[in-house]
């Protein structure tokens, strides 16, 4: 498919790196931390309560479901005082959560794809996480990062999809939204009235009959090659 593309959105979280192993290491470091300094909260709450816990928070309070570092703060209060811990702790647990939640492994072609890419077009981050740009070490990659929590709604909403048009400075329809949810990203986007990118790691089929996505790729590297064909292809045409 050929289309003009002026700037780039990107997924971070499953398009960047895989995040199952981050909340592993997430709920493995934090419950060896309570361990050491709560060791009530930690028998009350093993990984697996601690986990239900989460999703008990999650259901009662709808109206921060875009702020996952809040309910993960909230969750984290709630099972030192359900386990007659020190509230004080919650601190010091909250920004251990935010140092693991920042370790990250990029997929392999990520690194130089992403140098790539944002030598290609203007490149905004665009996350219903809370991953730190500037604390992963990619955040000069970047126009900006424009999250949920910042924005107050969450992807597939068009109007986040939107707001980073606007403060891209670019038509909604020249804007290639690249992300790994078949519904979060690339429908969102499509509805937006964005191009969308599909990142297909594992071959998956696509889930929905009534749409398809405008491109798919298994990884960035395969969306960098696009993006220089399509290069060259205007150059040609210029130049004949």
């Amino acid at each position: 498919m050929d289309f003009r593309v002026d700037a780039i959105t990107l997924d971070l979280d499953d398009t960047l790196w895989p995040f199952a192993p981050i909340g592993a290491r997430i709920e493995n470091t934090l419950h060896d931390w309570f361990l050491a300094h709560s060791p009530g909260t930690a028998r009350r709450f093993p990984i697996e309560a601690m986990r239900e816990l989460r999703e008990r928070i999650h259901a009662e309070h709808p109206q921060h479901a875009h702020d996952l570092g809040l309910l993960r703060r909230l969750t984290i209060e709630r099972a030192l005082s359900e386990s007659g811990g020190d509230p004080a702790l919650a601190a010091e647990a909250h920004a251990l959560f935010l140092d693991e939640r920042n370790r990250v492994d990029f997929h392999p072609e990520v690194p130089d794809a992403l140098r790539e890419l944002a030598a290609l077009r203007p490149l905004a981050a665009l996350s219903n996480g809370n991953a730190d740009l500037e604390r992963i070490g990619i955040g000069h990659l970047f126009r900006f990062r424009l999250g949920a929590k910042e924005f107050g709604s969450a992807k597939p909403d068009a109007a986040i999809f939107l707001a980073a048009c606007e403060r891209l400075g670019a038509e909604p329809a020249r804007v290639l939204h690249v992300g790994d949810h078949p519904e979060q990203d690339a429908l969102g986007a499509q509805r937006a009235g964005l191009r969308c990118a599909w990142i297909n790691r594992d071959g998956e089929t696509w889930p929905f009959a009534d749409a398809t996505p405008d491109l798919e790729f298994p990884d960035l590297a395969a969306l960098v090659a696009w993006l220089r064909a399509q290069e060259a292809d205007t150059d040609a045409r210029s130049a004949a």
